[in-house]
């Protein structure tokens, strides 16, 4: 499978959603054919170089794993910059990827199976309740709907997006490959901090 790749400084976990502010031409006319044909693209974090193209410093390089995004909301309301809202999908392993003449990044990429649906364990159900006050919070902002607080890979990757960590210890949560592992750790920050209530 071959995407337009769209590094930026944050990360979009499956199940997330990402306001963008696109001004880039390269950026531009891959929206434009995304929202045409309705096809998807993949975020990746950056690992060296920068979101914005200038001279001398061509497209950043990201990491590896991303996530499939389409677009499910755009708007227009600045001429020039183009607003949209980006879903997370499925995650992805880049097997190659390559510069286009346009500076726009393309990507041959292997998709990652989906996590299957898991109980919550035990102890890990002490997450669930200050997870719903965040997200009852964000209101419109927040996940797309249905949530599954009952799902361990949700729950996770849910926490993953809101934790106030850099942006690497994000794409380290993203690549974890189970989702209790990914619970694990997460308990354990919040633990540590003192921000988990009373079993």
């Amino acid at each position: 499978m071959i995407v337009p790749l769209f590094p930026l400084q944050s990360v979009l976990f499956p199940g997330g959603r990402l306001p963008l502010r696109i001004f880039e031409q390269r950026y531009m006319d891959m929206a434009k054919v995304c929202l045409k044909e309705s096809s998807s693209f993949g975020v990746c974090l950056i690992a060296s170089g920068q979101e914005v193209a200038t001279d001398g410093h061509g497209a950043a390089k990201p990491y590896s794993t991303g996530t499939l995004a389409h677009i499910a909301e755009w708007d227009m309301a600045q001429l020039g910059v183009l607003g949209i809202v980006a879903q997370g999908g499925q995650r992805f392993q880049i097997l190659r990827q390559w510069t286009e003449p346009s500076q726009l990044l393309r990507a041959e990429i292997e998709l990652i199976p989906d996590e299957a649906v898991q109980p919550i364990p035990g102890d890990y159900a002490r997450l669930v309740p200050l997870l719903r006050a965040i997200v009852a919070e964000q209101g419109d902002a927040g996940p797309a709907k249905p949530h599954k607080f009952f799902d361990a890979g949700w729950l996770g990757m849910r926490y993953a997006e809101v934790l106030p960590i850099p942006a690497v210890a994000k794409q380290k949560l993203l690549e974890v490959e189970d989702s209790i592992d990914r619970l694990e750790i997460i308990y354990r920050f919040l633990d540590s901090k003192g921000l988990l209530p009373e079993a």
